[in-house]
Order: structure tokens, then C-alpha cells, then sequence
């Protein structure tokens, strides 16, 4: 149990140092590359829409076996030559599946260029984090797709692994992790992976269900740390308000927050593959949006990581102390 906590602790750290470096290999790109192989084998155009859906379970199930039979044996296999060993390797796995620099560094690309080299280069930083169309966005709305990215990946690439991690260590980490890659690349509402996404979406629904609402209530905490700038009760109303103007359950939990919390309004109409896509704003428009506010939600982004680790690390704390 020691190990783990150490383990746990050092993993978020290494993340909040390092981030992703382009040269190091991660395994959420070679489990990437494993879905994007299984789904050209898997998925046929000439298949009925149920034997899509069929396969898209296959895909699920394959993807989070092999990926488990990779980490499963390497992880106890580390611990079985030594304890040491096994926290160095239980490590490393943990900073991989956390985003939290990583996520900083990508979305201040954005806000960079922003600043000083013009909206053709802002919109090609934002094109690296986002999935709509970003060819025609206005400076605002590259603006709202970084803020909109932060505040929902403050959820999705933090908080939801780190509370994997520290239940179930990476063996519940990369679990979690194979179901939101997958979603993100087989879940879209398109022609082409409708039914064969279906599994993968609806999989990672219910494994984000609790921690998308844990983020969100961590940040409205996380506000209250971080100053005037940042508009608590705003944070909660437009939360209570707002939390489920998404065809996503989960995804407008952490965006309202962060709408709230800055006081301006985030979402609204969008293009996806070529085809604009009707949805509902989140948040009042208090203020015009602004580039600074990039710099605004990392800052919430990273108290609300910070907080969550603080409050993991003691309850695994005092788990140990009671056993």
C-alpha cells in the first residue's frame, strides 16, 4: 500500500514536470494506433447497423484486452522482483496517464499565438486539441475552443484518471484510459461510426459518470482558492443551471463551472467533419471572452488537480494507517 501512495504521489508530480514531450513514447498513442488498426479490420461500410454495433463491442473488448494483458503483467511483474521495482514502473505508469502539463502547454500554444503571431497560426494551435472544423473560426472562437477544451479535459485527463489510479492503481487507469481514447475516436455521431462507436460512447459515459461531476464540484471548491477573479457563486448557479446543455451527460459539468467561474459563455453552434452542429450555449455573457482567458482556466485547471491529488493521496493515507 506504501508503494502505491508513493507511487501515486511521484506519478502526479512527474506530470506536473515533464507533461508529454513529443520525443517520449506514450502508451496512449500506441493504444491509438492499436484502435485505429482493429477499427479498419473491424469496420466494413457493406455491414448491416447491427453487426456495426456488434463489432463495435469487439473492438471494446479487444482494445481493453490487450491492453491489460501488456500492464497487468509488466506492473506485477515488477513488484514480484521487487518492491522497489514495482513502484518505479507503477511510476511511470501513473504520470502517463495524467494530462495535466500537457494540457497547460498545448491550450498556451493557443494564447501564444494569439498574442503574437495572428489568427491563421491560433487557429492552427487550436486545431491540435480540438475536434471541430478551425479554419474559419473567429478569434473568439478559437478563444472558446481552448477554454472549452481545458474546462472539459480538467475532468476527462485529470481528475477521472487520477481517481482511477488511486482506486485501482494503472490497471484501473489504463482501463479507463482505452474507453476515452476509443470514445475519442470512434464515438462521434457520424456516418460512419454511428453503430460501430456505440459501445465505445456509451462505455465511457458511465466510466466518466462520477468523476465528471467530482471535477466539477472540486473546481467550484478550487475557486474559492484561487482569488476574486474567479466568481464561486457564479460557478455553482451556472453549474446547477447549465450542467447538462450537452448531448454528453457528462461533458458540460466541468464547462459550466468554468463558464460561471469567468463569467463568460462557452459552446454554442459548431462545425464537425464539414457539417455545423446546433448546441446550446453554456454560461451568461458577462464579459466578452478573451484570450487571457486561456491562461484563466489552466489556473483553475491546476488548483483543481492539485486539490484532488491532496485529497486522494490522504484518503489512501489514512486507508493505510487503518490497516
Amino acid at each position: 500500500m506504501e508503494y502505491h501512495i508513493i507511487a501515486f504521489v511521484a506519478g502526479f508530480l512527474l506530470d506536473l514536470c515533464l507533461g508529454d514531450p513529443y520525443w517520449l513514447p506514450h502508451p496512449i498513442r500506441a493504444i491509438g494506433t492499436l484502435i485505429a488498426k482493429l477499427t479498419d479490420g473491424l469496420l466494413k461500410e457493406n455491414l448491416s447497423n447491427r453487426k456495426k454495433r456488434w463489432r463495435g463491442v469487439g473492438l471494446v473488448a479487444l482494445v481493453l484486452i490487450c491492453t491489460e494483458a501488456v500492464v497487468v503483467p509488466l506492473l506485477i511483474g515488477a513488484y514480484m522482483v521487487h518492491p522497489v521495482a514495482g513502484c518505479v514502473v507503477e511510476t511511470v505508469m501513473t504520470y502517463q496517464m495524467l494530462a495535466t502539463k500537457c494540457l497547460k502547454v498545448e491550450s498556451r500554444k493557443v494564447y501564444d499565438a494569439i498574442e503574437k503571431e495572428g489568427l491563421p497560426q491560433a487557429r492552427k494551435a487550436v486545431s491540435m486539441i480540438v475536434g471541430r472544423d478551425t479554419q474559419q473560426l473567429t478569434e473568439e472562437g478559437v478563444i472558446k475552443a481552448a477554454v472549452e477544451t481545458v474546462a472539459e479535459n480538467t475532468s476527462d485527463g485529470i481528475i477521472a484518471p487520477m481517481l482511477y489510479l488511486a482506486i485501482g492503481g494503472p490497471i484501473a487507469g489504463f482501463f479507463y484510459k482505452s474507453i476515452n481514447t476509443m470514445d475519442s475516436m470512434v464515438g462521434y455521431k457520424n456516418e460512419r461510426f454511428y453503430y460501430f462507436g456505440t459501445a465505445a460512447a456509451k462505455l465511457d459515459d458511465v466510466v466518466n459518470y462520477l468523476p465528471a461531476r467530482i471535477s466539477a464540484y472540486l473546481m467550484i471548491v478550487s475557486c474559492t482558492v484561487l482569488g476574486s477573479c474567479y466568481h464561486t457563486k457564479d460557478a455553482y448557479r451556472i453549474y446547477k443551471r447549465d450542467r447538462y446543455q450537452h448531448k454528453s451527460p457528462n461533458s458540460a459539468h466541468t464547462e459550466s463551472v468554468c463558464a460561471g467561474a469567468l463569467g463568460v459563455q462557452l459552446a454554442g453552434d459548431a462545425s464537425y467533419f464539414g457539417k455545423r452542429v446546433q448546441k446550446p450555449y453554456i454560461g451568461d455573457r458577462v464579459r466578452p471572452i478573451e484570450a487571457f482567458d486561456i491562461v484563466r482556466a489552466n489556473r483553475l485547471l491546476y488548483a483543481t488537480a492539485i486539490l484532488c491529488e491532496g485529497i486522494c493521496a490522504g484518503g489512501l493515507l489514512a486507508v493505510w494507517y487503518i490497516l
